[in-house]
């Protein structure tokens, strides 16, 4: 009696063969018909295709286990942020003068970061997206920076033809993307163009609605207030005119920077050559290699965004482990006042500070929320004390934090009831733009959180509508200039 292993003897491949058939039953399915020696008939093509079958399964594996791993190692390496570099911060850097009073630059690696980094159309900004406010304003900065070092004449005669060309293309574009302080940063490069002699249209009426607008801003800002607290403004001395930089001094942050921000914090330096402030520029110089980014660090931004987006992408199973670590670290940062972007602010905002607060609560940490007493006045809830204008994601993760509550928590009943008309307002009006991200679909995230609250949403229901909602990298957000 032969055994399923003679089977492999080449001699009896005939006989084999001869054996391998099926047959159609009376109502059409193909039903196994055995050998006489009592095996089942082996179909060939079922055999390719679980061979072809558990490849795949051990190809996807390793293809996961792959960027599992990768994304373990960003997430092991955050540290305090990192985003790309923005020209328009990193022209200012370059415009500061040695601090040791010679005629030379005092960051030359970052004009040779500005060299190096014009797109083929002349420009300077985000290569991916085209945005005329981003690229006409990191484009006169850089050209400004060159130009006032003598430097590269060629590449600042090509910005200044993308900019002559491009400048009127700011009035067709949606103010709700319009980078954060435009219309104070800009007016004020143009001065500095203008004493450069480069040649700009100052009579464009684009221009003049800019200037216009600069104007009553800089009428609405309380002097006082700015050089006695902790304000947004902070990030945007470089715009500033008449500053009291004694009192500034003793507003900057503990890194020695103005609010993060690379920019204010150059200027800052410029006109008081404080050691404080040439640290941390030196430093953040140093770590992207001659360019800097529009504000830096981003660490609790980075923590709470990429818990964020693992949990509702449905993948943070596969990192426990980092995003305890990531939870820790946010708790370890929490502020009973908010937090911002980065640790240590005496700035707060309601989009971070309601991040945060959801992560902390969901991964069962104390926390009270009494902190967002201090983003409501009259009952309204703000992003930032003084703001112009509400943003859509700012009240947005308002709504979201407000739905893991406890009985009798009237802050947050009060935030969810806010929030929710807000948004189905929008909504209604078709305005869910929004002025801090450029994402691939916000009305979708913004529909779904609406109509299904947080207590009836199925997790793996929720991560299909997100992943087909989710931009990845073609996501931007919208600080003094476009970043990722």
């Amino acid at each position: 009696m032969k055994h399923s292993a003679d089977l492999l003897d080449p001699n009896s491949y005939e006989s084999f063969f001869s054996f391998l058939f099926v047959l159609k039953n009376e109502k059409g399915y193909e039903a196994d018909v055995f050998q006489p020696n009592g095996l089942p008939v082996i179909k060939w093509q079922d055999i390719v295709e679980d061979i072809e079958q558990e490849t795949l399964k051990v190809s996807i594996s390793k293809d996961i286990k792959k960027r599992v791993n990768m994304i373990k190692t960003m997430l092991s390496t955050m540290e305090d942020g990192e985003i790309n570099v923005s020209a328009y911060d990193t022209a200012w850097v370059a415009l500061v003068k040695d601090v040791n009073g010679s005629d030379k630059p005092q960051f030359p690696e970052s004009l040779d970061w500005i060299a190096n980094n014009q797109l083929p159309d002349g420009s300077w900004g985000d290569a991916l997206i085209f945005q005329a406010h981003d690229r006409i304003l990191n484009t006169l900065g850089c050209v400004i920076a060159l130009t006032s070092w003598n430097l590269h004449p060629d590449k600042c005669a090509k910005g200044m033809k993308f900019f002559n060309e491009n400048l009127n293309k700011l009035e067709d574009e949606n103010m709700e993307h319009m980078p954060i302080g435009f219309e104070v940063a800009f007016p004020s490069l143009l001065e500095l163009a203008g004493r450069l002699n480069l040649d700009v249209a100052h009579d464009s009426p684009v221009l003049q609605q800019i200037y216009a607008a600069r104007n009553l801003k800089l009428k609405k800002i309380p002097k006082e207030i700015l050089h006695t607290f902790p304000t947004t403004l902070l990030h945007s001395l470089e715009g500033m005119p008449e500053l009291d930089w004694e009192r500034l001094l003793k507003l900057q942050c503990q890194d020695g920077s103005f609010l993060f921000s690379p920019a204010s914090t150059a200027y800052a330096l410029s006109q008081t050559k404080d050691q404080k402030s040439l640290g941390y520029l030196s430093k953040i110089v140093q770590k992207f290699r001659g360019g800097v980014p529009n504000v830096y660090p981003v660490d609790l931004f980075e923590n709470i965004w990429a818990i964020d987006r693992m949990q509702r992408l449905g993948i943070s199973r596969y990192f426990q482990p980092e995003i305890t670590k990531c939870v820790d670290y946010i708790e370890k940062h929490w502020d009973q006042k908010g937090i911002c972007w980065a640790r240590n602010s005496e700035v707060h905002d309601i989009d971070d500070t309601a991040m945060g607060f959801r992560i902390l609560r969901t991964h069962g940490r104390q926390v009270s929320p009494d902190v967002f007493k201090y983003f409501e006045k009259d009952g309204e809830f703000f992003c930032f004390a003084g703001q112009s204008n509400q943003a859509i994601t700012g009240l947005f993760n308002l709504y979201r934090a407000s739905q893991v509550l406890f009985p009798g928590e009237e802050i947050l009943e009060n935030a969810k009831e806010y929030a929710y008309k807000f948004l189905r307002e929008k909504q209604a009006s078709n305005e869910l733009l929004d002025k801090w991200i450029i994402t691939k679909d916000l009305p979708g995230e913004v529909g779904y959180a609406l109509d299904v609250p947080f207590y009836a949403s199925l997790p793996r229901v929720e991560s299909r509508f997100f992943i087909e909602q989710y931009g990845g990298e073609e996501d931007v957000w919208i600080g003094k200039t476009l970043y990722r």
